[in-house]
């Protein structure tokens, strides 16, 4: 079994966090990468399971309540 890090890219809005993914990913394509969920629209481009999970607000409040939190 193949150990390693995890690594999070994280600040607000339009930084840029999806441009240093695709970069990271253009050196190392074995960097993994988590698919998160947002109950914003989607931006031109995005693709669902891809870029996010786009849920309602109401599917994003029952996922949080199915999980236990």
């Amino acid at each position: 079994m193949k150990r390693g890090i995890i690594i999070s890219v994280s600040g607000p809005s339009g930084v840029g966090k999806g441009t240093v993914i695709e970069k990271l990913r253009e050196i190392n394509p074995e960097f993994g990468f988590s698919v998160s969920a947002t109950t914003r629209a989607p931006r031109e481009g995005e693709v669902e399971g891809q870029s996010y999970f786009f849920k309602t607000k109401e599917e994003f409040e029952h996922n949080l309540s199915s999980t236990g939190s």
